[in-house]
């Protein structure tokens, strides 16, 4: 298993495990471009994933969903957003160990704060401000089983509200990370509608900005991968 030694293994010839289509396999990965970093992992299954699995992979998806979904009034920091990750995590008795989210350089240090989006408590508050990137990143692992996780780059934006309290500004995340969910890993059944069509609106605009780029098999796997779910057992 490919998460066997906890939340930042790292393979060598001592503790290298093959990918075979039994288990999860949980892909971190990012690059430095000129025009940014980037930072996302993907976990998916090769064969039929248990559905123990699958219900902790949607718990997962439905922390994603929360933390992106949010709007917050100008002010607050990443510590007053982490447990929108965690909620659904929380209900079935489950967490992880790490913080929900981290500043993302720019063809600098993958890690970068001030801000971020975690549980600690700390000297200084730092609030999310429109143009800063920060990851979304919940996850759960079970140790020398599987590991999951699901992450995103968010970009935060000034939010329009019907209303404007205190004539103080709402902010919001808009999502730069364009990878589609593997769908099969999903247990349709815990979702709710406005879960569910945030899958498909999500899936929508991967499609249609990472398409007109590939071709062949790349571009199948794209079109099945990004098809809007199917929520016949939802």
């Amino acid at each position: 298993n490919l998460w066997k030694a906890g939340l930042d293994y790292r393979h060598g010839k001592e503790t290298a495990a093959p990918v075979v289509a039994d288990q999860l396999f949980l892909c971190d990965s990012g690059g430095q471009y000129r025009d940014g970093t980037t930072d996302v992992t993907r976990t998916i299954h090769f064969g039929t994933p248990s559905q123990h699995q699958r219900e902790c992979f949607t718990r997962v998806l439905q922390g994603v969903i929360n933390l992106n979904s949010i709007v917050f009034p100008k002010g607050t920091s990443g510590r007053e957003l982490d447990l929108l990750a965690r909620q659904s995590l929380w209900k079935a008795g489950l967490d992880y160990r790490h913080g929900t989210g981290h500043g993302v350089g720019a063809f600098l240090n993958v890690h970068e704060g001030p801000q971020g989006i975690h549980f600690r408590d700390t000297p200084v508050k730092v609030p999310l401000e429109p143009g800063m990137t920060v990851t979304n990143e919940p996850g759960y692992y079970e140790d020398g089983n599987f590991g999951i996780r699901i992450e995103n780059v968010e970009y935060v934006v000034e939010k329009q509200t019907q209303f404007n309290f205190g004539d103080v500004k709402f902010y919001g995340f808009d999502t730069m990370t364009m990878v589609p969910i593997q769908q099969k890993m999903i247990e349709v059944s815990m979702l709710n509608k406005s879960e569910l069509d945030w899958i498909d609106r999500y899936h929508q605009r991967v499609f249609s900005e990472i398409s007109p780029l590939l071709e062949g098999r790349a571009l199948q796997y794209l079109k099945r991968e990004s098809a809007p779910i199917d929520r016949s057992s939802s």
